[in-house]
């Protein structure tokens, strides 16, 4: 069973997201050595998402509130917001509708701004670190898997990526009300994280041409060298953030980078000639990289993501209503394969049985003397006979009665079937489909 445990900015306060968005890189095997029968676990962790998806094992009584238990005392012991902290800011989705869900937060269905492009890559990344900390589980991969994949074939079949825009796109468009020349701006950006590389381009775009960047973890020569910038050294950040007309921010250092401390620092160390008339801090940060103190900087505007947020965008409509069908397809078509996959191992079993039945037949007639052609009509006669039960197997399955189909072979059959099996189909049996 899959469920999934969100918070998002459609449940949760800007300042609770804040705080879900420090050490996650724990919480997925935290979730995942809580229980046996907890299967796996992927953390999907952004600047307004944080989401646990989970794999129960099926037959465990309450296995949808063990899961959640799991998620929410993993977030506790690595964020420290507490399961009553919580209470009321976050949504479990289970069972079928998980598919549906992350289709579409992968598509940007259901981010800020519908349609921005970065969600996709962080929902890729998510799976990446469950399996290099080894939490992931063979379920797990196939959801992810298809989601990416719903991901590309609604960004190349609909308007929905030309539609949304980012956040750093969608943050210059309100600043373009402050901007009477990009080209003339000094611009700073801290960070050189996934964000930087957009944020760059984003700028050049818009016609800004003196950017530099600074790093609070020391790579801005590398990340300057690579973009054609201007390197920031830590000794003269305060100096280039308080004569700069931009600062953009988009660090995941855990701490805020920028404070009022530092303009003021900056500002007595250089020339008055030098300071803006009016400066623009856009943070991007999620922990906030800009201290709250900021804004009362004189000559200073503050722009963060709870403000970015409250001016996004009304949806393209048409494109969006064509995603969301691509997504709703999608993730029926996930779950029809599961339903499939999961009578496998009665369906296998069966098979193995009459197999093993149609190999001790097919000795006696050898032994008595057959030249080929009984032992060909048997295996016609074997393969016709399997193909309506099996055709039927699968049919009851994606009606959701796969419980019945284990029932009746191990009834009609005798067998003892090991549901968390799947053994290759035996191909001594021709296929009659």
């Amino acid at each position: 069973m899959l469920l999934c445990v969100s918070a998002s900015h459609k449940t949760a306060p800007f300042e609770l997201l804040e705080r879900l968005s420090v050490h996650t890189d724990r919480v997925a095997a935290t979730i995942a050595g809580h229980d046996e029968c907890v299967q796996g676990a992927v953390v999907v962790a952004t600047c307004n998402r944080f989401e646990a998806y989970v794999e129960m094992d099926e037959p465990v009584t309450a296995a949808g509130a063990v899961g959640v238990e799991a998620a929410l005392l993993a977030i506790e012991s690595a964020t420290g917001v507490t399961p009553t902290e919580l209470e009321g800011f976050y949504e479990v989705v289970a069972g079928d509708d998980v598919a549906h869900h992350l289709f579409s937060v992968a598509s940007g269905l259901e981010s800020v701004v519908i349609g921005e492009g970065e969600i996709a890559g962080q929902v890729r990344r998510a799976l990446t670190e469950a399996r290099e900390h080894g939490t992931t589980s063979p379920e797990l991969e196939r959801l992810f898997q298809r989601a990416s994949e719903t991901q590309r074939g609604i960004k190349n079949a609909t308007a929905i990526g030309r539609a949304g825009r980012s956040l750093v796109r969608l943050s210059l468009e309100l600043a373009d009300s402050r901007v009477t020349d990009w080209s003339q701006l000094r611009v700073v950006m801290v960070g050189t994280g996934s964000y930087a590389a957009a944020t760059v381009a984003a700028l050049r775009d818009r016609g800004a041409a003196d950017i530099s960047v600074a790093s609070p973890s020391g790579r801005e020569a590398l990340f300057a060298g690579r973009h054609a910038l201007q390197p920031v050294p830590a000794a003269a950040f305060a100096a280039a953030v308080a004569t700069a007309d931009l600062v953009i921010t988009c660090t995941s250092a855990e701490h805020p980078v920028l404070s009022a401390a530092t303009f003021a620092e900056g500002l007595a160390a250089t020339d008055a000639a030098l300071h803006p008339a009016r400066r623009l801090v856009i943070d991007l940060g999620l922990p906030r990289n800009v201290d709250h103190d900021v804004a009362a900087v004189a000559d200073t505007d503050l722009l963060d993501l709870e403000t970015i947020r409250l001016h996004a965008p009304l949806e393209e409509l048409q494109a969006t209503d064509d995603a969301r069908r691509l997504v709703a397809d999608a993730a029926a078509r996930f779950v029809v394969a599961g339903e499939r996959r999961s009578v496998t191992p009665a369906v296998v079993a069966m098979r193995a049985h009459v197999a093993a039945v149609l190999e001790t037949e097919i000795a006696r007639a050898r032994g008595r003397g057959d030249d080929g052609t009984t032992e060909q009509a048997l295996r016609h006669l074997a393969g016709v006979l399997m193909h309506t039960p099996t055709v039927r197997a699968h049919e009851l399955a994606e009606q959701g009665r796969a419980d019945d189909v284990f029932t009746a072979v191990s009834a009609l059959f005798g067998l003892e079937i090991d549901e968390a099996s799947s053994p290759a189909v035996p191909d001594g049996i021709a296929s009659a489909s």
